[in-house]
């Protein structure tokens, strides 16, 4: 029994993309990891002794999102 292939078409031809770089995923990886880490402070400890701003305003805005990850804040 003889096997027969049916001819494979070839794939179109789509423009080669570049990798990323390094040195240009750097910049804008601290740049999110610094607004990361400042909203988890907000978020997380915005009240009490650490706060940054008198008053409740923060911990209000904040208030359910606080629930939501987890942070205690009753």
């Amino acid at each position: 029994m003889a096997n027969s292939l049916a001819p494979v078409p070839s794939a179109p031809a789509t423009p080669a993309i570049a990798p990323l770089s390094l040195k240009a995923i750097a910049p804008w990886a601290v740049f999110f990891g610094i607004l990361m880490l400042i909203l988890l402070y907000f978020v997380g400890a915005e009240q009490g002794a650490t706060s940054v701003f008198s008053g409740t305003d923060v911990h209000e805005w904040v208030h359910d999102g606080r629930h939501l990850l987890g942070f205690p804040c009753h």
